[in-house]
This record gives C-alpha cells, structure tokens and sequence, in this order.
C-alpha cells in the first residue's frame, strides 16, 4: 500500500504528476483539502465517479459535490449566479462554504442522482487548487468508508480506502473535522443545510439578511437536505472534505 503514497514534502512535482495521471486514467485519487481528507475522481468522468462512490461503499443517491480552483469555473457549472452567490465566493472561497446551486442545461456530469443542482466549492489550500488547476474540476467526497470517520491523514485513508484509490497524496494532517457550511441557493430564500465553520452570522454579515433569523424565543427549524444536492456526508452527519463537502 505505501507505494500508492505519494508525499508532497517529498517531491511535489512528481506527486502531482502521480494525480493527474491516475485522474486522467479515471481512477480514484485521495487528495487533501482545507478540513479533512478528501477521495476525488474526475467530475466529467461518470465511470470515474461511480468507481469513487464504490470505493466509499455509497450509493449514487448521494452525489458528491464538485470542487475547482478558481471561482470564474463556477459560471460552467451553474445558471443563476446572482448577487447573492457573487458576495458569498468573494468573502468565503477559498474557503469552507459549499454553495447548492441550479447546474447549468449544458453541464455533462453525471454524479449520481442530483437532479438539476450541482454543489460546489473553491478549497481553501494551495496543493489542492494547484492539484485542481492540472486536473479540472473534480468530484470529491470526504475519504472514508460509509459508517466511519473522515479520514485526517493520507494513511488514515489508505487504511480506509485501501486498493480503490490509485493515488494518496501525502499533505499532512488534516486541519480537522469541522465541515464545510452548506448553503442552499436554488430557491427564493437562501437555506444553510448544514452550519459548519462559516456560521450564519458570518453568513448574514457577507449578505444581510440572507438567512433569516429565528424569532425569539421560537424552535429554529431543522435543516432541510435534498439528498439530490449535496454531499452524503450531510445526510448521513459525517465531516466533509470540502470539501472539504470535501
């Protein structure tokens, strides 16, 4: 197994070309990300996507969300990039906020059954942008098998993930399990489907208003998660990669 792991301390440049190769192949890489461990394949690739959701032992009720290196990708992946979405990557991406949005008509990614809504996010670390930039967008999930932790090491991963994945880069540890805050942006009223490092305060400081709050003394409702949007780690409680929503 350790000569699937590759170390970016090491010899980055040929870590990076271990990556791409594998993605570019259609197989499975894991990959670090600003939270924990993430397991990525190429987002265009469907036969690569399916051999990720295998790997995590999921179903393809539960799509992965897609992440990219800069945030004017997102207008090739999504319609109805409005004020709102604008003001949300200028203050959060990079960073850990994955956003819900409608998938543009002409998107050709089939990440499982997410009907008409795609999830996104810019990662918060340079060896994953960088790793971004040479691959394209990629699809990525938090590493780990249905049922366990987030991986937070690349041989926590590998221990997980074993011969499914082709490439384990090396990082680091993990920053930790805290997620990504999942806003969904398809309708009307923006809705947060999981409050994660970037709270709703800071959310409503980027875009007053954005989320309404609780009136006093009232239950805050519970979080409403279309399972054809957002990353199983939302449906299921587990840290995303996100991203990091891995």
């Amino acid at each position: 197994m350790n000569d699937r792991i590759w170390s970016t301390g090491a010899d980055l440049e040929a870590a990076y070309d271990a990556a791409t190769d594998a993605v570019a192949a259609g197989q499975v890489i894991v990959l670090p990300t600003d939270t924990v461990y993430g397991v990525g394949a190429d987002a265009l690739n469907a036969e690569a996507v399916q051999r990720l959701l295998d790997a995590k032992q999921r179903g393809r009720e539960f799509p992965p969300p897609v992440l990219v290196a800069e945030v004017p990708m997102l207008r090739a992946l999504a319609e109805g990039v409005d004020d709102r979405v604008r003001a949300l990557a200028e203050a959060f991406w990079p960073g850990a906020l994955t956003l819900v949005l409608r998938s543009a008509p002409t998107l050709r990614m089939d990440l499982g059954d997410r009907g008409d809504t795609i999830a996104v996010r810019v990662p918060d670390h340079d060896l994953t942008r960088e790793l971004l930039r040479r691959t394209g967008p990629l699809a990525v999930s938090s590493a780990n098998v249905h049922g366990a932790d987030a991986a937070l090491t690349a041989e926590d991963a590998a221990a997980q993930l074993g011969d499914a994945v082709a490439v384990y880069l090396d990082g680091g540890p993990g920053s930790g399990p805290v997620p990504s805050t999942i806003v969904d942006l398809t309708g009307e009223q923006a809705r947060v489907l999981r409050e994660g490092r970037i709270t709703v305060a800071d959310l409503n400081n980027a875009v007053p208003g954005l989320i309404p709050e609780p009136e006093p003394g009232a239950a805050e409702p519970e979080a409403s998660v279309p399972a054809e949007a957002v990353p199983e780690q939302v449906a299921q409680g587990e840290a995303a990669p996100e991203e990091g929503s891995a």
